[in-house]
C-alpha cells in the first residue's frame, strides 16, 4: 500500500503546530497503524529527520496510551485502540490525517502525545476504598450481589485512553470519570467513601478545565472498552444523592 499521511507536528507545548505531509510505500495491510507510524519512523530516522513522537506501551489494547484522531474519529475508522487498528481498513493510495487528542485539559507535549495526566488527579481524588491494614480479608466475607459485580467489572474496563474527551464536541470527561465514580459506588467496598467519591471525582473533573456533558453520546461511540453512556446519568444521580447527604 502506498499511502499520504497528514501528521500534526508540533517541537513542544509552546511552539506553533501544523500538518506536514509524507508519503509512505510498501505498508502491509496486515501491519496496525502504530506499526505503519515506526515504518514512516524509520525513514525518517535514515534520513537524518526528527521521528513523529507518539504515545504507545502495550500494544495490545490494554493501557490506553495509543490515542490518537484519525481522520477525524478518535482511534479511527473502527471501535478499537489505535493499536489494534490495521492498515487492512485503509486503501491503498489514501490520504490519512493524524492528530493529536484536541482538548484544553490535554495539552500538547509534541507532536501526537498529549499529557492526560488530569485523568490521574481525577482518579487520586476519589478512586480509592477504605482498606484496613493486616491480612487479607477472607474472599467470602462480603457479599457481592452477581449484578453489582457485573456492572463494577463492565466499568472496571475503562484504560482511560481519553477517546471519550477527544470525541466530545465539548471536550467533556463526564463518561471516563463516571465509569470510575459507578465502577467502585456499586460495590459493599466502596460505600464508606461513596459519597465523598462522586463529590470530589465532579470537582476535580471541573477543575482540570474539562467541557460540560450536554448528552451527545459521542464518547460512548468512540470508547472501545464499549462503556455504556447510562453511566453518566449514574454518576449523576450519585452526585445529587451525595449533594443532599
Amino acid at each position: 500500500m502506498n499511502l499520504t499521511l497528514r501528521i500534526w507536528r508540533q517541537a513542544g507545548p509552546d511552539a506553533p503546530g501544523s500538518m506536514t505531509t509524507y508519503q509512505v510505500s510498501g505498508i502491509s495491510p496486515d501491519m496496525s497503524f502504530l506499526e505503519m507510524l515506526d515504518t514512516l519512523n524509520e525513514e525518517l530516522i535514515t534520513r537524518g529527520d526528527q521521528p513523529v513522537a507518539f504515545d504507545h506501551d502495550c500494544r495490545e489494547g490494554i493501557c490506553g496510551a495509543c490515542g490518537m484522531v484519525i481522520n477525524g474519529q478518535a482511534h479511527g475508522p473502527e471501535r478499537t485502540t489505535t493499536c489494534q487498528l490495521h492498515m487492512r481498513h485503509f486503501r491503498d493510495g489514501d490520504t490519512i490525517d493524524v492528530e493529536p487528542w484536541r482538548a484544553a485539559a490535554f495539552p500538547v507535549v509534541k507532536d501526537l502525545v498529549v499529557d492526560r495526566s488530569a485523568f490521574d488527579r481525577i482518579i487520586g481524588s476519589g478512586g480509592y476504598i477504605t482498606a484496613p491494614t493486616g491480612s487479607a480479608p477472607e474472599a467470602h466475607a462480603t457479599p457481592v450481589p452477581k449484578e453489582a459485580a457485573d456492572t463494577a467489572f463492565e466499568h472496571a474496563e475503562c484504560i482511560g485512553c481519553g477517546a471519550c474527551v477527544a470525541a466530545c464536541p465539548n471536550g467533556s470527561a463526564m463518561l471516563f470519570t463516571s465509569a470510575k465514580v459507578v465502577h467502585l459506588n456499586v460495590l459493599p467496598q466502596g460505600a464508606p467513601e461513596r459519597a465523598a467519591r462522586v463529590r470530589n471525582m465532579v470537582s476535580a473533573m471541573d477543575a482540570e478545565g474539562f467541557g460540560g456533558c450536554t448528552n451527545t453520546g459521542e464518547c460512548a461511540t468512540a470508547c472501545p472498552k464499549g462503556i455504556p453512556l447510562p453511566s453518566i446519568a449514574a454518576m449523576n444521580r450519585e452526585f445529587l444523592r451525595a449533594a443532599r447527604g
